[in-house]
């Protein structure tokens, strides 16, 4: 019963919490990196669906083992190391700050940004059951496409996302953009 009166914010401090709060607590610890796999998991798909289309191919098969490894990477890294970041960045760089919201973009495309992209390579590769030369020979075709196209993609969503979203619900909006963005992705790796 305690726990549900006093809960740790994002400044490290505890504080009495309404049901809400505590039900966004659930949300944001639960829920969320499910979510996270769940819509990656759905890229993977979308992309298959969007690749058999372009082909004119008329077979239903699908490669299950791509969703799974989506799901994966969102369930275990895309939820909560997003989660994480929103919450350094918020208590890093406080809206208080001149220029937060400028501040908070420049890091998160200049390192976020990259540095994900790298720690998804690298996953997915390991995923695959691919060597080293595999995950080098990714790096050098894909990455600055991908990082690219991730800039344009991905600066005005986390600009609205760092500078109007309330941080518990930025990462389902990340997320939903992710649907489509995780279904690029994909598409790099046919």
């Amino acid at each position: 019963r305690i726990l549900t009166r006093f809960l740790l914010t994002a400044e490290g401090r505890a504080t009495e919490q309404p049901p809400l709060t505590l039900s966004l607590f659930f949300f944001r610890r639960r829920v969320a990196p499910s979510l996270s796999g769940i819509l990656s998991a759905l890229g993977n798909f979308l992309a298959q669906m969007i690749e058999k289309k372009r082909k004119k191919e008329n077979s239903r098969s699908l490669d299950v083992s791509g969703p799974l490894r989506y799901a994966v990477y969102g369930f275990f890294f895309t939820g909560p190391l997003s989660h994480f970041f929103y919450l350094f960045m918020e208590h890093w760089i406080p809206p208080e700050v001149p220029l937060a919201g400028l501040k908070r973009l420049l890091l998160d495309r200049l390192v976020f940004a990259p540095a994900f992209l790298t720690l998804f390579f690298l996953i997915m590769n390991f995923l695959e059951g691919k060597d080293a030369s595999a995950f080098t020979t990714r790096m050098r075709g894909g990455f600055w496409p991908a990082l690219n196209m991730n800039w344009r993609v991905w600066t005005p969503v986390q600009f609205i996302n760092v500078n109007y979203v309330p941080l518990q619900f930025r990462v389902l909006f990340a997320n939903l953009v992710a649907l489509f963005w995780y279904a690029y992705l994909a598409s790099l790796g046919k």
